[in-house]
């Protein structure tokens, strides 16, 4: 009886934690169709075997669960290019920045045809 009052506090503290996502971590859009399958941003993926979802309160999520919902996401792939970490996100962390489909891809050099915009 005494320890239900410490677990509950316990777990209130937990919630109270924001969670750290790995800066290669880029966002969208994630509807699960027919696991494995789904789309990311409206274009067909596929998750890796062994993926984790991660729902708002760290809790693993059977992609079953989630079929035809569209929900933002945080995600990672894998070294074969399939999606493997998922982070579904409440609405204080979808509206932190991060790269994700409409971010302009980083990089060292500029084709003949951009000429005319500024540079980064």
């Amino acid at each position: 009886m005494i320890l239900l009052p410490a677990l509950a506090l316990a777990q209130n503290a937990t919630d109270q934690l924001q969670r750290q996502f790995p800066d290669q971590a880029r966002r969208g859009v994630l509807r699960v169709t027919a696991p494995p399958d789904i789309e990311l941003d409206g274009k067909p993926d596929r998750l890796s075997p062994g993926a984790r979802i991660r729902s708002t309160d760290r809790r693993i999520v059977l992609p079953q669960q989630l079929v035809g919902q569209e929900l933002p996401v945080n995600y990672l792939r894998e070294g074969m290019g399939l999606v493997h970490e998922v982070w579904l996100l409440t609405p204080a962390e979808q509206a932190q920045h991060r790269a994700g489909k409409g971010d302009p891809v980083q990089r060292n050099y500029r084709f003949a045809s951009e000429a005319d915009l500024p540079a980064n």
